[in-house]
């Protein structure tokens, strides 16, 4: 009786070992897929600086779907009339990235300004904000061309027929023209 006592408890802890080995660990900073479609930004604020007031400010916000099925995204809302967006209107297949470009028309604006577009999509997570955030200055306190355009990859002021660019730094103001 002992010897078969002694043999199911054996055999138990060996069953219970071999269970604990075969529990693959996962990293702590491992993502699991999500069933069903799931936006993922590469940021979900721009903070553009200081813009003059009457510039144009231009973003494009990165995203990929890093869940199971194809990512829709239905509608963008915004903030205020002055921010446009333009999206990826193709559904984005699963692993696959897409854009949203933030066009923000600072005509009128002054001081902080913090503009939210919100996706509305088919993820998992439901609607998500990503946002433009920086400073509208008066015309006469900036340094740029009136009618300038901010280059978000850049932060480089284009003209808005994109001939001139103007580098600025150490108080000094260069303007090249393309011929």
């Amino acid at each position: 009786m002992k010897k078969a006592l002694v043999l199911a408890l054996s055999l138990s802890l060996a069953g219970f070992a071999t269970q604990a080995q075969s529990m693959a660990v996962k990293p702590a900073n491992a993502q699991e897929k999500v069933a069903g479609p799931q936006i993922q930004f590469e940021e979900m604020k721009f903070d553009f600086g200081a813009a003059r007031q009457g510039d144009v400010v231009d973003h494009t916000f990165k995203f990929k779907n890093v869940g199971t099925q194809p990512l829709i995204i239905s509608n963008i809302g915004v903030s205020c009339g002055c921010t446009t967006p333009d999206w990826t209107k193709d559904p984005v297949m699963p692993g696959k990235s897409g854009t949203i470009s933030a066009k923000f028309n600072t005509a009128g604006k002054m001081g902080i300004q913090n503009k939210v577009l919100t996706i509305e999509s088919n993820s998992v997570a439901g609607n998500v904000m990503v946002s433009l955030v920086g400073e509208v200055k008066d015309a006469s306190a900036a340094s740029a061309t009136p009618g300038m355009t901010v280059d978000s990859k850049t932060e480089t002021p284009m003209a808005a027929d994109g001939k001139q660019k103007m580098k600025m730094g150490e108080g000094k103001i260069k303007a090249k023209k393309k011929s």
